[in-house]
């Protein structure tokens, strides 16, 4: 099976998914961007390991300002109609907007790649512009029965592939689960409160750090909060200044590896996002077996937490209903074993492996009804 996605750049994940999804077909992935192009993430964060699969990268430059455009993605416009499966990986960049325009008035068939997206009130040209997009796709792979509802609202006609979206190897999932000497990472770490509540991900406005730092006023000593990923703006710092919080501790990026230290320490873990169209850290948190606190713009959270069960899901910039879930689960070490346990068990069906044959199946699926393949 001769199989060709075209894709952003070279995230971790993603560059470990598609050399797993290479153990199963002939993989081409085209770039549209290096790691050196994209700005807003550290360049120790990006995977350039291509093992199973052929990278390209796209010859592109940025046009109109900040637009980053792939002028050359047309010469490969022979070999995508040659192949039995083609992926866009999203709608929204200028290149494979232009990309799926072109595709379509030649008729080259392909399947839309969503991770996911929230059904918004918009301008009505937006609108009928975004479902002139989406429902161009013969099908689509989708990371959510959220992400169905979102396709679908915009136009999708064809058939819709879930697949289990994840960061982390069977392998990977296992070992964090076994994690249990919480006091010796602490120390390792120099942690000297004996509860962690840890936040991971970019110091934006979007990720809610804001939030987490007022609903964490009031919080005894011996809980520490740890804010990792970036260095404090200074809407952070006169935060913690005029909240006379003590117990919060800003901490640079840190790589994948080094972030294990910080999951296995910690006892609960909080994404109050404004809004993630899925969000990997959940399902990173959950594999060591953390309860997890996030909000109902995180798709993430609505996919994977059952509140009260393994976490809790809380409005959007809702500082009481954070705080007392925070401290419910401070209070209450029982209910965060539970949870982690839950989370644990939930997360052995999120791997890597089970993504790539979840891309497998829903492709032969497809050549079947087409009549493209035998079986």
């Amino acid at each position: 099976m001769n199989v060709i996605f075209v894709w952003r750049g070279p995230s971790p994940y993603r560059v470990d998914f598609f050399n797993e999804l290479g153990k199963f077909c002939n993989l081409t992935v085209m770039f549209e961007m290096k790691p050196q192009d994209i700005s807003d993430k550290n360049q120790s964060w990006f995977n350039e390991r291509y093992i199973n699969f052929k990278a390209i990268y796209l010859k592109g430059q940025r046009v109109f300002g900040s637009v980053w455009f792939c002028y050359d993605v047309f010469n490969y416009v022979k070999d995508m109609k040659k192949a039995d499966i083609l992926v866009l990986g999203m709608y929204s960049t200028m290149t494979q907007i232009l990309l799926s325009l072109y595709l379509r008035i030649r008729r080259i068939k392909y399947i839309l790649n969503s991770d996911g997206g929230f059904i918004k009130q918009e301008r009505l040209l937006c609108r009928l512009f975004k479902h002139f997009l989406i429902s161009g796709a013969n099908a689509y792979l989708s990371s959510s029965k959220g992400t169905n509802k979102y396709l679908k609202f915009y136009g999708a006609r064809g058939p819709i592939g879930i697949y289990p979206f994840t960061s982390a190897f069977e392998s990977e999932i296992e070992q964090n689960s076994n994690v249990s000497d919480k006091i010796g990472l602490k120390k390792k770490l120099g942690i000297v409160e004996s509860i962690v509540v840890l936040f991971t991900g970019q110091f934006i406005h979007r990720k809610g750090i804001d939030i987490l730092l007022k609903s964490c006023k009031g919080l005894s000593s011996d809980c520490g909060v740890y804010i990792v990923g970036g260095y404090p703006t200074a809407e952070y710092i006169a935060l913690v200044d005029q909240l006379k919080l003590c117990n919060i501790h800003f901490i640079p990026f840190k790589t994948p590896k080094e972030l294990q230290d910080y999951y296995g320490a910690a006892d609960i873990y909080v994404l109050p996002t404004r809004e993630d169209i899925w969000g990997l850290v959940i399902n990173e948190a959950m594999s060591y077996g953390l309860p997890v606190i996030t909000t109902n713009n995180c798709l993430a959270g609505l996919e994977l937490i059952e509140d009260g069960k393994n976490g809790y899901i809380v409005e959007t910039d809702n500082i009481e209903q954070l705080s007392k879930c925070i401290n419910e689960l401070i209070l209450d070490k029982d209910l965060r074993i539970r949870m982690g346990e839950n989370n644990k068990l939930k997360m052995r069906g999120y791997t890597i492996e089970k993504m790539a044959l979840s891309h497998i199946d829903f492709f032969k699926k497809i050549l079947k009804k087409t009549g493209d393949i035998d079986g």
